[in-house]
């Protein structure tokens, strides 16, 4: 590759810029730059030419036109073993440019503060995706730098190499800089589209670009003849296993990351201590403590001290060292939490069995972020909102004769809080800290609830007194009886069936207490 000679700097994005341009300076390479960046490169005494110095014309109609000139495109898009094409920049006067700074109005940001629409408009870029595209189609000439975070390694090796960039940077960059304008694009019509005729936001747009970035390829997919690998959506905060530290244990699988997300999606539901053990995408021990952390995973694992073998854990408390001694002694795939003690660490790294448990570090107090749950069907994609739908227990309908206690409020509200991350149909029984029983995925509810019977019943769990969720209304009584035989004396459920007469009136023959939530929670 031929020396740099020309760098062409124009960024919305200041971070670095600075340092950056000094350093190019100081390598012997000579900066052209545009209206803010030129003056914040002069204020800090480093040498630029205007983009008009090199045009002869000014910037002009409030800087939307400055670089939309042959004497820009020309020196970036000329191929330089191309006689003609060097004709061409010597007759014209057209200087090569060899390294193009650019990223773009910050058009994302001025619609998350809630600009008007005018101003939106005014943050659509236009001559820089021209230019880092120009560059990007001539990246075997052109080096085309859009990300602040790409500084320093282009530095080290434009020293390292007398001023030039290697094929494979020069590669590398220039897939960057579609990727770039490609979200950039994306994000212009997610946010235009989003609008009706009278620019009033809709709800769902009549296109949606999705933007996603490989974190990492998977061994397999979810199973050993499906190949995959795990991506990353932008724009989404707060809590994600895509955004996990994970410090121990093999690379996670398809599978993994599947149930890792269901656990933390779970845990998040809960303030006070808490554990959640999930099997195959289903929670199958969830429990809270007043007490410790330690307290809550031997409850949990009581729920169901089969299940849990080989399954995934989170906390949403730091593992402290009493916590790691009761983890140390069962398989499991996955254990999730805020942060890990460096006691707890040694014990869970004490043998070499230990050391395959994946071990993940992520922050469980920020507020959970946005987005859209996205499913995959043949032929097209289904979007949602999450479900994040709550409600009030102690503000629902009671619809029974006997209102629920104080402790049934609160086994009840437990329920409801687990009941929305189980496979429907769905019935959970608990106590206000501990499940204890889960029917999952079932084609039947009252099947759903005979498997919680039987769960609880063979790992010694007294139903006496429970309560007892479902992710939809009963359709029949039957449900409703075989729960009250097994014990259940209270009951939330969302209401709106045909026979919801005949179940209120089942309830009051068992002397249970049922509030209706108004909100399912059907989960496919």
């Amino acid at each position: 590759m031929g020396r740099i000679q020309r760098a062409l700097i124009s960024v919305s994005n200041k971070n670095g810029i600075v340092e950056f341009s000094r350093a190019l300076n100081e390598l012997g390479i000579e900066l052209i730059s545009t209206g803010g960046t030129a003056s914040l490169l002069r204020d800090n005494n480093i040498p630029v030419k205007d983009v008009a110095e090199l045009t002869g014309f000014p910037e002009m109609m409030d800087g939307r036109v400055k670089t939309l000139h042959p004497k820009i495109h020309g020196g970036i898009l000329a191929l330089r073993d191309n006689p003609e094409h060097v004709a061409k920049m010597n007759e014209h006067g057209i200087a090569p440019i060899d390294l193009v700074v650019v990223n773009l109005y910050p058009f994302e940001a001025t619609v998350a503060r809630g600009a008007a629409f005018e101003e939106v408009v005014e943050n659509i870029d236009i001559g820089g995706p021209s230019m880092v595209r120009a560059a990007a189609k001539n990246h075997r000439y052109v080096g085309v730098v859009v990300d602040p975070e790409d500084y320093s390694a282009i530095l080290a090796e434009l020293r390292a190499n007398r001023r030039s960039l290697s094929q494979a940077t020069h590669f590398r960059l220039f897939c960057k800089a579609f990727q770039h304008t490609s979200h950039y694009d994306g994000a212009i019509a997610n946010y235009f589209g989003s609008l009706d005729e009278n620019k009033q936001p809709v709800r769902w747009g009549q296109t949606v670009n999705l933007q996603v970035r490989k974190l990492q390829d998977m061994r397999y997919g979810e199973n050993p003849h499906q190949s995959a690998a795990f991506y990353g959506t932008s724009g989404d905060t707060g809590p994600s296993i895509a955004r996990a530290i994970q410090f121990q244990g093999k690379e996670l699988s398809f599978n993994n990351i599947l149930d890792a997300d269901a656990a933390l999606s779970t845990v998040l539901e809960f303030s006070d201590i808490a554990t959640v053990a999930i099997k195959h995408n289903n929670p199958c021990g969830v429990a809270l403590s007043k007490i410790s952390l330690a307290d809550s995973f031997r409850k949990a694992k009581a729920c169901d001290p089969v299940s849990i073998f080989g399954g995934v854990i989170a906390f949403n408390r730091p593992v402290d060292e009493e916590t790691a001694q009761e983890l140390k002694d069962i398989f499991l795939e996955i254990v999730i939490a805020p942060s890990f003690t460096p006691a707890a660490k040694t014990v869970l790294s004490s043998a070499k069995r230990l050391l395959n448990i994946r071990l993940l570090e992520l922050d469980t107090s920020q507020p959970q972020g946005g987005g859209y749950d996205v499913r995959r069907v043949r032929g097209g994609i289904l979007m949602q909102d999450w479900d994040t739908g709550s409600v009030d227990v102690r503000a629902c309908r009671v619809v029974t004769a006997r209102k629920p206690t104080e402790a049934e409020y609160q086994a009840l509200d437990f329920a409801w809080r687990v009941c929305r991350h189980v496979k429907s149909n769905t019935i959970v029984f608990a106590s206000p800290d501990q499940v204890l029983g889960v029917g999952a995925g079932q084609m039947s509810r009252i099947d759903s609830t005979k498997i919680a019977v039987l769960r609880a019943a063979t790992h010694g769990l007294d139903l006496k007194g429970s309560a007892v969720a479902s992710d939809a209304f009963y359709p029949f009584r039957d449900g409703l009886d075989e729960a009250a035989n097994a014990g259940a004396k209270s009951v939330i459920q969302p209401g709106g069936s045909i026979k919801d007469d005949e179940v209120i009136a089942a309830a009051n023959e068992h002397g249970m207490a049922m509030i209706f939530t108004g909100m399912r929670h059907f989960r496919h």
